[in-house]
This record gives structure tokens, C-alpha cells and sequence, in this order.
């Protein structure tokens, strides 16, 4: 099977050169051909927008994976199994979805590719289950930092709480293995959404469903495109009447949720 990680040694031996961005330790990424295939699509897209800015960027490639299948749990590792680098645009759950796509928005070719999902998805870039950023604010909070928090830019209705992310009210974990951490959350109440907050949002914002229940930050994210017929939620739902990459309308998903957290990619 032809690999991501075959065809970097391969250009690499070609032209004679390293590629010291790419951390050794993990060992071979977890991918196959059809994601191969469609790595090479997208950055073609890429590389047909040199002129286009980061929003720009974002919606033509996440729009580029409209109808991909929604996966549960696509990544591999936990405090009891080893972290795995895993690359499959086959299927993918809301945060895959968003990490192909911020690395890709950074990328030219393959190799840059996988260091920007290592940097994007791993603190320090480390491939490991305890640096995998876990949490939506880990975006915002952790290096390399994949966006700015503009939450509380948006509205004076935002809301700041403290959390104490991965601790359950019951006293235990969601993640078990991994601390829990008190973080400084802000918010805007779905009610407070108003056309003065969709004014101030850019296509290619990073959108997080807030979570009202102790230890998580959010509950989905999804990226917000304003399109010609309104703005939308770009997302992998897992909803039964989508199980895809959809683009649901803004307002109507604002409904189903307490409020968002907005981070802007940098």
C-alpha cells in the first residue's frame, strides 16, 4: 500500500534532501490510497489559490470535503495505548475535520502536510497521547498555536467562566490518564448571537458548540462560511439525517446549542 510516509522517503531520496520537520518517534503514519489520492487533490486546490487569504483557504478546501462520511473516534492512543499518527480523510469526526484542514491551509506539498497535522493536532509536535489537544481551547492555549480566542471581541454579552476541563462531576475523568486543567473559557449565549455577532465573524472561523456540563469546553465544532444564501455551519455530524460533512444553516444550528466559542486561525 502506498503511504504518505513512502512517498516523502521516496521525494525526499529524489532531491536529496531531509525532512527534519517531521518528528521519527511515531513511525509511519496510519493512512491509504484513498486519502493519498485526496491529500494530493487538496493541495492542488492549495496551490491554485496562491493570492487567497486564510478564510479563503479554509472554505475551499473544507468545502472540498463536503459529503465525506462522519467517523466516531478516528484517532488511535489512550494513557494505555501507544499514540498512533493517523491520517484518513476516508471518514472523519468534527476535530479530524478540522485538523486536515487547517494543516492543508498551511501546506504545499506532502511533507509540509504531515508536519502541519503533527503541529496542529500534538503540542510541541510531539505524537503522543498526552500532547494530543484534546480540547478546542487547546488551539488557542497550547504551542503551536493554531488560532486566536476572539470570543470575547465579539459581544459584550460574552460570558467568561473558569473550567476545569477533563474533571466529570461524579469526581472522575473523561480522559483518564490525562491531569485536569483549569482554563478561563469565554463565551457568547446562543441568544446573544445577534447580526452585530455575525457581522464580526470572517469565513474560515473556527466555531465550537459551548458546553454547559463540567469539563469540557465544547461539545462539536465546525468552521462558519458566510455564503451567498446566508452563513453556514461547516461540520461532520454525526446527526442520523446527515452523517457527513454538511453545511447546516447558521441560525438553525444555533438553536440546539447554549452558545459558541469563536477562534480565528492564524
Amino acid at each position: 500500500m502506498r503511504s504518505i510516509a513512502r512517498v516523502l522517503f521516496v521525494i525526499s531520496a529524489l532531491l536529496g534532501l531531509a525532512l527534519p520537520t517531521v518528528p521519527a518517534a511515531f513511525g509511519a503514519p496510519i493512512t491509504d490510497d484513498v486519502t493519498t489520492g485526496k491529500i494530493d487533490e487538496l493541495l492542488a486546490v492549495r496551490a491554485a489559490a496562491p493570492g487567497a487569504s486564510k478564510g479563503e483557504l479554509i472554505d475551499r478546501l473544507s468545502a472540498r470535503l463536503l459529503g465525506t462520511p462522519y467517523g466516531a473516534d478516528m484517532l488511535i492512543g489512550s494513557a494505555d495505548q501507544p499514540e498512533q499518527l493517523v491520517i484518513d480523510l476516508r471518514r472523519v469526526d468534527c476535530f479530524t475535520y478540522l485538523d486536515y484542514v487547517e494543516a492543508l491551509s498551511r501546506s504545499t506539498d506532502q511533507d509540509q502536510f504531515v508536519a502541519n497535522l503533527i503541529a496542529t493536532r500534538y503540542t510541541d509536535s510531539r505524537v503522543e497521547f498526552r500532547q494530543r489537544k484534546h480540547f478546542f481551547s487547546d488551539w488557542s492555549h497550547t504551542a503551536r498555536s493554531a488560532a486566536t480566542d476572539i470570543t470575547g471581541t465579539l459581544s459584550p454579552a460574552a460570558v467568561a467562566v473558569t473550567k476545569h476541563l477533563n474533571a466529570k462531576a461524579d469526581g472522575g475523568t473523561y480522559l483518564p490518564g490525562l491531569p485536569v486543567v483549569d482554563r478561563a473559557i469565554t463565551y457568547i449565549p446562543s441568544a446573544a448571537v445577534d447580526q452585530g455577532v455575525i457581522g464580526g465573524l470572517r469565513t474560515g472561523d473556527y466555531i465550537g458548540a459551548y458546553a454547559d456540563q463540567p469539563g469540557l469546553d465544547v461539545t462539536h465544532v465546525g468552521i462558519f462560511v458566510m455564503t451567498p444564501s446566508g452563513p453556514v455551519f461547516r461540520n461532520a455530524s454525526s446527526l442520523a439525517a446527515d452523517n457527513k460533512v454538511v453545511d447546516s444553516p447558521f441560525a438553525d444550528y444555533l438553536r440546539t446549542i447554549p452558545g459558541i466559542m469563536v477562534l480565528r486561525a492564524q
